[in-house]
């Protein structure tokens, strides 16, 4: 799994399984595939995906096919189905899938503000991001309603059995970073459905925000460093590095106060330029607190700064992740316990295998 996320992977029929998309926030790039009963998100559009030595061969009737590298087979893979609540759109003419969407196998995933401060100027975008991207090709809608959300996480769960949802959102203006928006549309959706919900944000001014978040229906916070050195923070995302890393680990400490042990975490992007040693020592401390670090491999995305830069090794992300799993598994942090979120679903990283 790990080389599969590492090289990508080329697909003979594009079409299997979910839709996949390019550009847009959260993990793009990608489609969902399972592979010994893990499903996990592997590229396919990226300049990695399209020289990558592995190819998906088209799918047979049950949606399984056989990986070959060259022409040996090497594995066989499926692909999850697309969702019936895709075919479904609001009252107002919204399709559900630019509402939100199927991540993984069984997890609904939304950008409740596909707008940003950050991304808005050349000068702070971080630049992995592509955020404006789905936006501006019409796949999606600028701020998503409560009342949207609520009617659409509704529909995933009783059409297609989702488990759990994510819901992210770009950063807003004014000192909430985006909390305000995420307990209006929990508050909403848990008023609907039974759901449990991860909800994303920069860390907001005021520690307050945590009980207001978990009080509005939040069950698990993420809120990501993405980079973990100070100066590379400020080189590949200086707006958002504004925000310095002593302040993400004062507000884990409050955040793990109000939604518990293992149940905030945080995404660390391996391949940017992160040592090995500096993903762990950060990692340690952050176990230490009760925050799970989900470290995945970084993944280019077209259109963006970076898309030319390299995916990391297997060997690399293999040499992060090993003592990594060992490391929350001592502390009693694995990813099956949390309740809800990309920890949780864990396709964007090969982790949980590394846990047992």
């Amino acid at each position: 799994m790990t080389e599969l996320q590492s090289f990508g992977l080329r697909l003979v029929d594009p079409s299997a399984g979910v839709a996949s998309r390019k550009g847009g926030a959260g993990p793009s790039d990608h489609k969902a595939v399972t592979v010994d009963g893990h499903t996990i998100m592997v590229p396919v559009h990226t300049s990695t995906a399209w020289n990558s030595p592995f190819t998906a061969q088209a799918p047979d009737a049950q949606g399984r096919s056989v990986v070959t590298r060259g022409s040996i087979p090497i594995a066989s893979i499926s692909f999850p189905k697309q969702p019936r609540f895709y075919a479904m759109q609001t009252m107002d003419g919204v399709p559900y899938s630019h509402i939100a969407t199927l991540h993984g196998a069984d997890v609904l995933a939304t950008t409740v503000l596909q707008t940003c401060i950050r991304y808005e100027s050349r000068k702070k975008t971080c630049k992995f991001c592509a955020i404006g991207q789905s936006l501006a090709a019409g796949r999606t809608i600028a701020h998503k309603t409560p009342q949207q959300l609520a009617e659409v996480a509704r529909a995933a769960v009783l059409l297609d059995g989702i488990k759990h949802m994510v819901m992210t959102t770009g950063t807003p203006p004014g000192s909430d970073r985006g909390a305000q928006v995420l307990c209006d549309s929990a508050f909403a959706i848990k008023a609907a459905v039974d759901i449990p919900i991860q909800g994303q944000c920069e860390p907001p001014d005021d520690d307050r925000w945590f009980d207001r978040m978990r009080a509005a229906g939040i069950d698990t916070l993420g809120m990501h460093l993405e980079v973990v050195t100070p100066a590379l923070r400020e080189s590949i995302m200086p707006g958002k590095a504004t925000v310095p890393v002593s302040r993400y680990l004062d507000a884990f400490k409050s955040a793990v106060d109000v939604f518990g042990r293992g149940q905030v975490s945080t995404y660390i992007l391996a391949g940017l330029g992160d040592s090995r040693e500096a993903i762990l020592e950060i990692c340690a401390k952050l176990v230490a607190m009760g925050v799970y670090p989900f470290v995945v491999p970084f993944v280019p995305i077209s259109g963006t700064p970076l898309e030319d830069h390299p995916a990391p090794s297997p060997d690399f992300m293999k040499s992060v992740l090993a003592p990594l799993g060992a490391m929350v598994s001592e502390a009693g942090m694995r990813s099956a316990d949390i309740k809800a979120g990309c920890g949780k679903c864990g396709a964007c990283s090969s982790l949980s295998v590394y846990e047992s």
